[in-house]
């Protein structure tokens, strides 16, 4: 059975970073996955839901929450390691409970847990803004950013805590404290 993490954060929290550094540390056990990721991936194999992925990400357009969440566990179910975190999702009450139906309908995959690495909205932005990384890393796109995330979050938090799966990191810390706290986590779970 398939064990997944789902990884929750601010824009500049680090929850990528975070879990890349574990999926490297325990190669052999754990691999790190994102939305944007695989859906690039998918795109770039030229597979049929690629050519169809592509059709929506061309124009800009969000990609149906049916085929996001297929590309999504066809990765997890097909994933060369047992224990897979998944940084970046949910990102909205459709997201979070079509992937609840999906995972109440499919035994092959346990939903272990959901880790919120946690800061302030200031922090975010100080990391995002210091880093300007692209035309995506301005103020403006920031807070769009920012409100994409926040507006849902309580609802998430809530879905997740009524479950007993919701698990708080402090992201605010040095990045060794907060990926061996995370790394702790998991492997008490797996």
């Amino acid at each position: 059975m398939k064990k997944l993490f789902l990884i929750i954060g601010a824009p500049g929290s680090g929850k990528t970073t975070d879990a890349e550094i574990i999926a490297e540390r325990n190669s052999d056990d754990i691999i790190h996955y994102s939305t944007g990721d695989l859906l690039r991936a998918e795109v770039a194999s030229g597979s049929d839901r690629g050519k169809l992925i592509n059709s929506f990400i061309s124009k800009g357009l969000i990609v149906p929450i049916e085929i996001a969440i297929e590309t999504i566990t066809s990765a997890i179910k097909s994933a060369p390691s047992d224990v897979i975190l998944f940084d970046g999702y949910p990102r909205s009450h459709e997201q979070m409970n079509e992937l609840d139906k999906f995972l109440l309908t499919d035994s092959s995959i346990e939903l272990v847990s959901v880790i919120e690495v946690v800061v302030s909205e200031d922090v975010a932005r100080d990391r995002v803004l210091g880093r300007a990384r692209g035309d995506d890393d301005n103020e403006k796109v920031f807070n769009n950013r920012m409100n994409v995330y926040t507006d849902p979050l309580a609802d998430i938090q809530s879905f997740y805590e009524s479950k007993k799966l919701l698990k708080k990191i402090d992201g605010e810390r040095s990045i060794d404290d907060i990926v061996d706290e995370m790394e702790l986590f998991i492997e008490s779970k797996i």
